[in-house]
């Protein structure tokens, strides 16, 4: 059996490497470690954690990146394209830039992974130099692959330092060609993009996240229709530009809560209406509230 899907998982049981004698009811609550989310300095738009949960960890929510994760310990599950997933220690776990997807632990001992949040656009520039210049999709979002794991291994290794420029760029370059090793070529498509343009785009869109910007002026900076403009954004960044500005306001607001300020002041600095607007949009792009967050973050300080 894969543990793409969980159906027929609780008939068949956890694998062999997982097989350990049940500890007592005391033993277990010995054992118990606070659910917490370590997050390492984010690098050129990179995120990394080290996440423990039990039960759910979080609702139904998308990200604007490729999330690539390695379970660490216990049994992952996840909603994914209709279906219901798992994923063991030592599996891959990729999702798509904007699909939807929850998480949670699959059995009462708890879970623990790592993940990455890479930009799509770093993707698709690396496999533009070998002249594939679309994101990979990957089908399958579990994956069993000793040189994806490695590869994955590597960059979430030491998550509380910066991995620095050279490591950084090997490793975009890496996991860029284990997605496109796995990527469904049915869903292939050769277009001619407007790279300049949408860097330029989205670069606007990055540094002025906490102000208002109308479409105009993304039209009279890449020189382009905005339904054109739309479309080619998608294919390199795997979403609208509107989602992504959006993204890059949460980001912000993150930045801001890690640093001490109170949600009324991080939702004023990061562009967004007010509180309960950021607190909206934060849960539904991170499956739990700012405040929520901010106390997992918390956790792994002590």
């Amino acid at each position: 059996m894969t543990f793409n899907s969980t159906r027929g998982f609780h008939l068949e049981g956890e694998s062999k490497e997982l097989a350990e004698p049940k500890p007592s009811r005391l033993e277990r609550l010995c054992e118990v470690e606070a659910d917490r989310i370590q997050v390492a300095p984010p690098e050129e738009g990179i995120e990394r954690i080290d996440a423990r949960f039990h039960g759910n960890g979080f609702t139904p929510h998308r990200h604007d990146t490729y999330a690539i994760g390695l379970t660490m310990s216990g049994v992952q599950t996840f909603s994914y394209r209709g279906e219901r997933r798992a994923s063991l220690p030592g599996q891959v776990i990729v999702i798509h830039p904007d699909e939807l997807h929850d998480g949670g632990a699959g059995t009462e001992r708890g879970l623990r992974y790592r993940m990455i949040y890479i930009p799509p656009e770093l993707i698709c520039e690396a496999l533009a130099a070998s002249g594939n210049a679309r994101l990979p999709f990957i089908g399958s979002p579990v994956i069993s692959d000793a040189g994806f794991r490695k590869d994955l291994a590597d960059a979430l290794t030491d998550i509380d330092h910066e991995m620095g420029p050279f490591r950084r760029d090997c490793l975009i370059a890496d996991l860029a060609a284990c997605l496109a090793r796995h990527a469904d070529d049915r869903m292939a498509g050769v277009s001619s993009l407007n790279w300049p343009s949408l860097k330029a785009c989205a670069e606007y869109l990055r540094e002025g996240c906490a102000d208002r910007i109308a479409m105009e002026e993304l039209e009279d900076l890449a020189q382009m229709d905005r339904f054109s403009l739309s479309r080619q954004f998608r294919k390199v960044f795997g979403t609208s530009p509107h989602r992504y500005l959006v993204m890059r306001r949460l980001e912000k607001a993150k930045t801001e809560l890690h640093q001490g300020a109170s949600l009324a002041d991080a939702a004023f600095a990061s562009g967004f209406a007010d509180q309960s607007h950021l607190t909206r949009h934060f849960k539904r792009t991170f499956g739990m509230t700012p405040g929520h967050w901010r106390q997992l973050c918390a956790a792994s300080m002590v």
